[in-house]
């Protein structure tokens, strides 16, 4: 099976910028702040998640 050799973490980027343009879009009309707010939205959402993984990771590994 094909999909068995996908790692799961692949799916986070495409989901984030989807959520980013959809919660942008819903709030400018302008293709072009769109795209700006959904830019810095998905680094927001992208280096939180980062974080939050190495923070994980770093408990984790004192155990």
């Amino acid at each position: 099976m094909i999909f068995g050799m996908i790692h799961l973490y692949w799916f986070v980027l495409p989901l984030v910028v989807a959520i980013s343009l959809v919660y942008s879009a819903s709030r400018h009309e302008n293709w072009r702040l769109i795209w700006l707010h959904a830019g810095r939205l998905s680094t927001w959402i992208l280096g939180i998640l980062v974080l939050t993984t190495a923070v994980l990771l770093l408990i984790n590994t004192q155990v």
